[in-house]
């Protein structure tokens, strides 16, 4: 349980020169909360893209095995005590990232880091996919549910088709999806201004072999052509049925 106490959090006037600062940057300092396989890998491959990363591990023996491969960006404590955030130094972290296998765990720490140190983005691993809906209620702005990712993948493959799901952006409810040409495409051998594409729908860029470029008007697709596309849930449905 996360015991708060005021004399260990740090002052308002800190917090806001850090934000200030770093407003409109990649995310100059990453913490990693829970040392398990997913925090671990986490944390490497982040290293390796030049990212400022601590780990935290509350366990002695997994903290000193992470500790021999990952050195000193592992810090040994409980992600979930606010004196292992001030030590920390969360108030100038830019991402938090909380992958335990509790969930009531990895919504402690972030809504603490969130609300008490000023942390812009919180990502909390979801390990009951019915906890989804609390999280994001709650203040959580991103959750990863490895059942509720597995199905939706399932699903859209068996539905899709040749229709490849990227990304939800699930503020604004649009879906990002890459569509790959058979030679039977109505969209073959066609330019975009003569396609009868539906409202709420944008071809962006397509990848033709080693080359991409962004869709104009005067783009013709071939056989094989690997389409980006945003729109919305419904409009994409619509596309399906154009691009068949």
């Amino acid at each position: 349980m996360c015991r708060i106490y005021a004399a260990e959090l740090p002052s308002p006037e800190q917090v806001a020169a850090h934000r200030s600062s770093s407003e409109g940057k990649r995310p100059s300092y990453i913490i990693v909360a829970g040392g398990g396989k997913v925090g671990y890998q986490l944390t490497r491959a982040l290293l390796q893209e030049g990212y400022e990363v601590l780990l935290v591990e509350k366990r002695p023996q997994r903290y000193h095995l992470l500790r021999e491969e990952l050195g000193d960006s592992v810090f040994y404590g409980d992600a979930c005590e606010i004196r292992t955030m001030v030590r920390m130094g969360m108030e100038r972290a830019d991402l938090v990232v909380a992958v335990t296998g509790d969930d009531e765990d990895n919504l402690i720490i972030c809504q603490v880091a969130k609300r008490w140190f000023g942390v812009p983005r919180t990502i909390a691993r979801v390990n009951n996919p019915r906890n989804e809906d609390i999280f994001r209620k709650l203040g959580i702005d991103e959750t990863i549910s490895a059942t509720t990712l597995l199905f939706q993948l399932i699903e859209q493959e068996v539905a899709v088709g040749e229709f490849l799901p990227l990304a939800l952006l699930r503020k604004g409810g649009l879906e990002i999806v890459e569509i790959e040409l058979t030679p039977n495409s109505p969209l073959v051998g066609k330019a975009v201004r003569d396609l009868a594409l539906p409202p709420d729908c944008l071809l962006a860029a397509v990848v033709r072999g080693n080359q991409a470029q962004v869709v104009t008007g005067d783009t013709v697709f071939s056989a094989q052509d690997t389409v980006i596309a945003l729109a919305t849930p419904e409009a994409l449905e619509r596309l399906r049925q154009v691009a068949r």
